[in-house]
């Protein structure tokens, strides 16, 4: 029987995590996670496909699993989820105090400060994942991104077939930003400090005569700074945060300068 029905099954009858043929599957799902072989979601043309099966499996792997100490040198850990190991064979660089869970990939060239990867997330070659920056359950981030300090990915499990946070290709994010609730970052595009955008979020184009609005996501290669719009309530008008393009970047800048002149040329603080 193939891992996705039988993962399937044990979704609709739980009863089949007493099964030992249930229990490895739910394993194999979560290694192939570790490995980068499964994804939670993966790149359909300009879309993206939520595997809604893989997440069933990180869902069954928590009641699966014994609670059990881990000691890291003078440090202890009580939790259910081994952590992540290998890195010199991974070719990942970890500086004191990374964290990664097991179930979560790190491709070959990532870097992480001292910062938190939850299992299910996908962080690609060449990205930094900077000081306390998080990458949330199942956050699936693209090559060659910059997060920076204190950046917050948020995490999704519930509802099976809510889409994760998604960062494409080449983006950047500036210090302190929050990205929750599935948006969708576009590849190339940078994101200003402070930035919160939610799968509901206005994100406004302003760099026309026109606005255009767009909902939980960022086209291709904006420059975001955070704004806020009035909007009406019963008890009166009242400003509502979203966040502003205010430009695009230019062709003609190096990728590895560009990150930080987009924000400069348009007088914005990275």
């Amino acid at each position: 029987m193939a891992l996705r029905e039988i993962i399937e099954l044990a979704w609709d009858n739980r009863e089949l995590l007493q099964e030992s043929n249930t229990v490895e599957a739910i394993r194999a799902v979560i290694e192939e996670l570790d490995k980068g072989t499964l994804r939670v979601a993966e790149p359909n043309g300009d879309d993206w496909q939520v595997n809604e099966w893989v997440k069933k499996a990180v869902l069954m792997y928590f009641p699966i699993q014994s609670m059990k100490t881990i000691e890291v040198g003078p440090f202890e850990f009580h939790d259910k989820i081994a952590l992540k190991r290998n890195y010199e064979q991974l070719g990942v660089r970890v500086v004191p105090h990374a964290v990664a869970r097991y179930g979560a990939y790190l491709a070959k060239g990532v870097i992480m400060m001292p910062s938190y990867v939850n299992i299910g997330a996908y962080v690609d070659s060449g990205t930094m994942v900077d000081t306390w920056a998080t990458v949330g359950s199942c956050a699936q981030v693209g090559k060659n991104v910059h997060l920076s300090g204190g950046v917050g990915l948020g995490g999704v499990l519930e509802p099976v077939q809510a889409a994760p946070v998604i960062i494409e290709d080449g983006a950047f994010i500036g210090s302190r930003s929050i990205l929750v609730e599935g948006c969708r970052i576009g590849k190339e595009a940078v994101i200003g400090a402070g930035v919160t955008i939610t799968g509901s979020s206005k994100i406004i184009d302003v760099t026309g005569s026109e606005q255009k609005i767009y909902n939980g996501y960022v086209p291709p290669r904006s420059v975001v700074i955070p704004g806020s719009y009035t909007k009406r309530f019963p008890a009166g008008d009242f400003q509502v945060p979203c966040a502003l393009i205010i430009g695009q970047r230019k062709e003609s800048t190096d990728l590895k300068t560009s990150l930080n002149d987009a924000l400069r040329d348009n007088a914005v603080a990275v």
